[in-house]
């Protein structure tokens, strides 16, 4: 706890690891809405939109956190470096 209360090590990047999954929950719940909504039931085109918005979300997701993840990397590295 020390770690944490004096900003010694980073607590945002678990923070970030928790929030992917929820966007990949998102991801995954969002698409299978869009395939089985509607009054028409499951259509070919509501299969190919929520298999999109499922393959599409899950990249975002990963990209947008990876990118976060690669800040907080580079600051590791630098303290790193002011270290020494």
């Amino acid at each position: 706890m020390r770690d944490v209360f004096f900003f010694d090590a980073m607590l945002t990047p678990k923070i970030i690891t928790f929030v992917y999954w929820l966007l990949l929950f998102g991801s995954v719940v969002s698409g299978l809405g869009s395939m089985f909504r509607g009054y028409g039931g499951v259509t070919s085109s509501g299969i190919l939109m929520g298999t999109g918005m499922i393959v599409g979300g899950a990249v975002a997701a990963r990209i947008w956190c990876e990118l976060l993840i690669v800040l907080f990397k580079i600051h590791e590295n630098i303290k790193k470096v002011a270290d020494k």
